[in-house]
């Protein structure tokens, strides 16, 4: 499954909208069912879910902005679980 994910090009549902939220100071995303607070991670990942990145490309930007950390199999999961949960779409 990872080498299809890894060439999808993520990005926000349409109903989906991040933002910064004042009152819980971080990153927070706005659905019509509610709100997810974002941890930093998540923030870092969804922020370059654009439609243009692959997930590679994601996972080089990551890796180049937090060097010394091995991030390609988080990043994949949190696609995976972001898709799931119908917060991005994964365009080929």
């Amino acid at each position: 499954m990872a080498e299809t994910i890894d060439l999808s090009r993520p990005k926000l549902a349409r109903t989906h909208r991040m933002q910064w939220e004042e009152a819980q100071n971080c990153y927070v995303l706005l659905y019509p069912e509610g709100m997810v607070t974002l941890n930093n991670s998540a923030q870092e990942i969804l922020s370059r879910c654009d439609g243009e990145k692959t997930v590679s490309d994601i996972v080089a930007e990551l890796q180049a902005a937090f060097p010394g950390n091995s991030l390609e199999d988080d990043v994949f999961e949190f696609v995976r679980l972001a898709s799931q949960q119908g917060w991005i779409e994964l365009d080929p």
